[in-house]
């Protein structure tokens, strides 16, 4: 199978410093991939390159094997989706109007808001439990609120891919194992989800596929227990990760241990 978004030695310069140093990688449809690494090793940076927010200064990137320059802003639009952890929409704004601007790639300024454009942005707002929330404005949502809506945002544009920075910050127990849940189903229907997750068992619990970035290269990817318990994630995190088997399964208990 194609890869549906694929990065090809893939460099990014931010000002003086190469944040990104040419990493390779690929996400095919319906795969769901875990994006983990040290503080400041590039991952959103990656992610936003991914999205085309930032120029590649070598290197490519390919969206369904067409380069990303190539693409024209609203056919990128409507094929990739970005969620970053800050949700930067005015105060003002209402949730449903916020999650409407998800449907803007698709219909554009001018065109009216149709049937099938009002059932994806009500669909979103059920995915996320954001319905009884929509005619709030974001500025008197709480952060994990604010957080569910721009994830509502990103399902309602209904993209190929769906990009995640940080997706479960602000979120409590319960909302964190709802938005994987959703991010399971939007899968089943061939949207590749790409997520940079800091919490590294829910990372593991979740992912079928986990890439560590390393000071702006990929270290290790593979399963989460191949990466977690490889020599790069070690020396990535300065610390001894264990995995606990749990009964006959895949499950894991995880156990970190200070080095020296």
């Amino acid at each position: 199978m194609s890869a549906v978004l694929a990065a090809r030695g893939l460099w990014v310069d931010r000002g003086r410093r190469s944040v990104l140093q040419g990493v390779d990688l690929a996400l095919q449809p319906g795969e769901g991939l875990a994006l983990v690494g040290p503080n400041a090793a590039g991952k959103s940076t990656l992610v936003r390159a991914l999205a085309g927010l930032l120029p590649a200064a070598r290197g490519e990137i390919l969206l369904e094997g067409r380069p990303l320059a190539s693409w024209p802003r609203s056919g990128l639009a409507q094929r990739v989706a970005l969620v970053a952890a800050e949700d930067e929409a005015p105060d003002r704004i209402t949730v449903e109007d916020r999650v409407a601007l998800g449907r803007y790639p698709h219909r554009g300024a001018l065109a009216p808001f149709t049937a099938v454009a009002r059932a994806a942005v009500a669909r979103a707002l059920r995915q996320t439990e954001t319905l009884h929330l929509a005619r709030r404005p974001l500025g008197t949502l709480s952060a994990g609120e604010r957080q569910r809506a721009a994830l509502a945002r990103g399902l309602a544009q209904e993209p190929a891919v769906l990009l995640l920075d940080e997706p479960a910050t602000h979120l409590d127990v319960r909302h964190q194992l709802h938005l994987f849940r959703v991010l399971d189903d939007v899968r089943q229907c061939g949207v590749a989800v790409l997520a940079v997750i800091h919490d590294l068992p829910r990372a593991a619990a979740w992912a079928p596929r986990m890439a560590l970035l390393d000071e702006g290269r990929i270290a290790a990817e593979g399963s989460p227990t191949e990466v977690l318990e490889g020599p790069a994630a070690e020396r990535a995190f300065g610390v001894a990760i264990r995995g606990v088997p749990v009964g006959d399964g895949p499950e894991r208990l995880w156990r970190f241990e200070e080095r020296g």
